[in-house]
């Protein structure tokens, strides 16, 4: 028998070995892309990045468990970027900042997943202090990541230099980039390239394909939005889950106490894969196929309950009636504290009136309503959701206003133009555009009160905000129409009534008019007409 042989078998073994798990490690490209970049590495920086995406591989024991944890928060991270309209390549970044430990803490004091310090925490709208401390929540510090980087590439105009602003701050980004990046499509990247930028497109290229590899036991992080004041021993009872598991994903709360200023995100995880939304097929139209689910009440669609949550309000609601307190979402903007005139109300909030009326879509002598969101920046061409399911008493304007799109984008998308032509039911597209001759599909409503609030988040101390649009009679079925009548000179409420065949108690409710039966020039009046 010959034992020099096993040696050698040993050694052949443990190349083979050796270069398996090295071909799992993925190798850095010449060229790849990166939000809206072509980033183009050459072969030094190449190597310099190959190295720290070794070093994520070097522990499989531990690649694994920060991989699972990734996956774990992804489904959120992913969503939040998105309606805010970042890249979803960003989400890469929060993997650089804090592995996804939420109560990861730096030498220079920054805190949570995206490693907020205090003063810039407050400056995206996120509350810390000693009770709540939200760099440490996975949805809102994500939402304050996305804000922070947002401002910035308007900079910019250029998603590296956002991106490397987040570890300069914004003026030492401008220092060090100066306009050289300003608007260009691609980015060289070569051993003076900046260290921040190089690291992320390590982690980019460490875990790009690993986004979507389950854990052997198939889990997802659910979301419960709670309008306190409440307790995480409170909703563990409601949740089945232990208090200690909530406290394990909520480390946001110092005290497991959930205040009551606003809506916060209580996390935990749930066995089994995510829930898929459902879809809205069912529709009173003519179709060859017919809908195989149950028409039933339109309040049980997804998309129906989903308008609950907008728009969207962040930020110190305490002072929503002040520039630059408050997101709209994840737009800035203003709530109007008293009904007034456009241009009372751009001198107070210090905004050209004719900008304004280009950013909220207003007509010149509209009134600024009490209670409404208005936008001090520019509305999106597409909402974060993908369809709108018509509710009575709206608009096409509050419709828009409710998701931040702007107002052209969405008649465009639906191929309609006036508010009498919608209809209750009918589901609007918010992203895509409808095809030319395509009917837009209507969902059967057996019964659609329009909510009483349509703010996802709410403070004690400010004004109720009023209806996203007011409620209708009780009798309001597919078949219930509306008129949005715009009061000129000589309109009164009984006149109006005459008018409409409606009496002046109901136009009085449906758009909170008081006792004094006082109507302006230039108000919009709801009225609904069987």
């Amino acid at each position: 028998m010959n034992t020099n042989k096993f040696p050698y078998l040993f050694f052949i073994l443990a190349l083979f070995s050796g270069s398996t798990a090295l071909a799992q490690i993925p190798q850095v490209p010449a060229e790849l892309q990166f939000a809206d970049l072509i980033v183009r590495i050459n072969p030094q920086a190449r190597r310099e990045i190959q190295l720290d995406v070794d070093a994520q591989y070097r522990n499989p024991t531990y690649f694994k468990v920060k991989r699972d944890r990734v996956n774990l928060y992804m489904p959120i991270i992913e969503r939040e970027l998105q309606n805010a309209g970042v890249p979803l390549d960003l989400k890469y970044l929060v993997i650089q900042e804090s592995g996804l430990i939420a109560d990861a803490v730096s030498t220079s004091n920054a805190v949570g997943f995206w490693q907020f310090k205090q003063g810039t925490a407050e400056e995206v709208f996120l509350r810390v202090d000693g009770q709540v401390d939200e760099r440490k929540n996975i949805v809102s510090s994500t939402r304050g990541a996305a804000l922070y980087l947002k401002k910035h590439n308007n900079s910019f105009d250029n998603w590296m230099c956002a991106l490397v602003s987040y570890q300069m701050g914004l003026g030492g980004a401008k220092a060090y980039f100066g306009t050289q990046y300003n608007g260009k499509q691609v980015v060289d990247v070569d051993r003076n390239s900046h260290w921040y930028f190089k690291k992320y497109l390590a982690h980019k290229i460490a875990f790009e394909n690993q986004i979507g590899v389950l854990a052997s036991n198939e889990q997802y992080l659910a979301e419960e939005r709670v309008q306190g004041p409440t307790s995480l021993s409170s909703l563990a009872k409601k949740l089945g889950v232990t208090e200690n598991h909530l406290k394990e994903y909520n480390m946001w709360t110092r005290n497991g106490k959930i205040p009551g200023d606003r809506v916060y995100s209580v996390v935990y995880v749930k066995e089994g894969s995510i829930p898929v939304q459902p879809a809205i097929i069912t529709s009173t139209q003519p179709s060859k196929t017919p809908a195989k689910t149950n028409p039933g009440n339109t309040q049980d669609y997804a998309a129906y309950k989903q308008a609950d949550s907008y728009p969207r309000i962040a930020g110190n609601t305490t002072q929503a009636s002040q520039p630059e307190q408050i997101t709209v979402n994840n737009l800035e903007g203003v709530q109007a504290s008293n009904t007034t005139t456009q241009e009372a109300f751009t001198d107070r909030i210090g905004i050209r009136k004719n900008k304004f009326r280009r950013l909220n879509d207003l007509d010149k002598g509209e009134r600024i309503e009490a209670g409404k969101y208005y936008y001090t920046e520019k509305k999106n061409g597409s909402a974060a959701v993908e369809t709108h399911i018509v509710r009575a008493g709206e608009t096409l304007w509050s419709i828009a206003q409710k998701y931040g799109i702007k107002l052209s984008s969405l008649k465009a998308k639906n191929r309609i133009r006036k508010d009498r032509d919608l209809k209750v039911g009918m589901v609007l597209n918010l992203q895509e555009h409808r095809k030319r001759g395509e009917d837009i599909p209507i969902v059967k409503v057996q019964s659609a009160p329009a909510p009483s609030r349509q703010v996802a988040s709410t403070s004690a101390t400010r004004p109720a905000t009023p209806a996203a649009s007011p409620t209708p009679p009780q009798s309001t079925s597919s078949n219930v129409g509306s008129t949005t009548h715009t009061v000129s000179k000589g309109d009164t409420l009984f006149a109006l009534s005459k008018r409409y065949g409606v009496s002046v108690n109901q136009i009085k409710e449906w758009n909170n008019i008081g006792s004094q039966n006082i109507i302006s020039i230039g108000q919009k009046l709801v009225i609904f007409q069987p």
